[in-house]
């Protein structure tokens, strides 16, 4: 059995890697005043209180990045539709900003939750979340759709799915990996239902009210999560030394898998946005091109899962780097050339299924070489650097597509470069760890 899996949950590392250069670095103050109670007692790995944080983490994804992956449906109705005097890439800004504020608030959020738990920001982000959504069903003008969806929402959703994400390394150690594969597949369901839900509900009931009975089904979820997801390490009611949050600038690794992320994000979120628009161009028909999306998020339920479940055995970092470099092949070999409805559909489901470790795998590297104490902000960091890709990758993407005359062919292809350089840049944090060891988990 490897070192890692025996070392227990008191190690300054969150997951316990001997090797790492953490493991050598002077104690601060901020941290180690006194021992916490929970630090001599190794994660459960199980148990109800754990699961019922895996329920509520789980009903947190669904309502957040669930709701952000069907982004791709509103992409499309608001150019057939409430705003279509408007340009693709002007309402591309739309989904760019609540990408962009999802994780933009990760620092802030991430201070808040290693200071007061979980619990309080989950209740303020719902709320927030809810509101957004309320005002987006009254909103008839561009700029009132921007704010509420694409801002106010947002802000709400980093306040919910981040705490819910971090939450989990404090009970899960040997299966951590399959926790997060699990709470991830909440997104994939959220995707999948979500744009059914609206693009049927829009034709019946209309667009204000389609919004309202979305809000209502995330704040009864919510609910849920609120009432389940606390973290077993107790707040650290103590701000952070500047040493501390300048000390993951320094780190080579931690330096690497931010520029990783923030390349994988310029990548992944093109063809959940842009599918159904490109489809519909190639001459698939409007009501199966709206299931597009529903078949990718349906996939990547069973690629989260998996990623989680493997990594665990293999090493988070090893299955990562394999599914995105997996993903970014599939867009240049498969989605360039694909103008069929087949091989659109086949697309949407491969993509769908080797992306998943992008949302599943996340927190779990952070982890990995991070302290405990430090793992809320550091995610936060990560975060914070990949929201600057989601705030421009759908403009880019439109601007592009308006250069090209319509052809789809240049945003493909700047797809699938950033998502094989961002798993080249995760490649290298592997190899920074371990050496030239091909077969070394990590």
């Amino acid at each position: 059995m490897p070192t890692e899996d025996l070392k227990p949950a008191s190690s300054l590392e969150g997951s316990g890697d001997a090797l790492s250069e953490n493991a050598t670095e002077p104690k601060t103050t901020d941290t180690e005043a006194s021992k916490p109670s929970w630090a001599s007692d190794p994660a459960p790995d199980g148990g109800i209180t754990a699961w019922l944080v895996v329920l509520g983490s789980w009903c947190s994804l669904f309502c957040t990045f669930g709701w952000i992956n069907s982004v791709g449906i509103f992409q499309s109705y608001y150019e057939t539709d409430l705003l279509r005097q408007y340009s693709s890439s002007t309402i591309a800004w739309i989904p760019s900003l609540q990408i962009f504020f999802m994780f933009a608030m990760g620092p802030i959020v991430g201070s808040l939750y290693d200071r007061f738990g979980p619990r309080h920001l989950i209740l303020g982000g719902s709320l927030i979340h809810v509101f957004g959504l309320m005002m987006a069903s009254i909103s008839k003008e561009y700029y009132q759709v921007l704010l509420s969806q694409g801002v106010c929402s947002a802000m709400g959703v980093c306040a919910v799915f981040q705490p819910s994400m971090t939450a989990i390394p404090s009970w899960f150690d040997k299966k951590r990996g399959a926790a997060y594969g699990i709470v991830a597949t909440g997104s994939s369901l959220g995707g999948v239902i979500f744009p059914i839900m609206v693009s049927r509900l829009i034709g019946q009931i209309g667009y204000g009210w389609t919004m309202r009975v979305a809000a209502f089904l995330i704040l009864i979820l919510l609910s849920i999560a609120a009432l389940t997801v606390r973290s077993r390490v107790p707040p650290r009611p103590s701000t952070m030394s500047k040493e501390t949050l300048l000390k993951p600038f320094s780190e080579i690794k931690m330096l690497l898998v931010i520029l990783g992320f923030l390349f994988l994000t310029f990548g992944v979120f093109i063809p959940i946005d842009y599918i159904v628009v490109q489809a519909m161009s190639a001459g698939m028909n409007q009501n199966l091109a709206e299931y597009l999306i529903s078949m990718l998020n349906a996939a990547s339920l069973f690629g989260r899962m998996s990623a989680g479940i493997s990594s665990d055995k293999v090493g988070h970092y090893n299955v990562l780097i394999g599914a995105c470099v997996l993903a970014g092949i599939l867009v240049l070999a498969l989605w360039i050339p694909a103008a069929s409805n087949a091989a659109i559909i086949v697309f949407a489901c491969t993509f769908g299924f080797a992306s998943g470790a992008y949302v599943s795998l996340a927190n779990a590297l952070i982890v990995k070489i991070s302290p405990f104490p430090e793992i809320g902000y550091r995610t936060g960091l990560l975060f914070l650097f990949s929201s600057f890709g989601g705030l421009t990758t759908n403009p880019i993407a439109g601007a592009i597509l308006q250069h090209d005359g319509g052809s789809y062919t240049g945003m493909k292809i700047f797809a699938g470069v950033f998502l094989l350089a961002g798993s080249m840049a995760i490649l290298a944090a592997r190899l920074h760890h371990t050496g030239l060891v091909i077969k070394a988990k990590f």
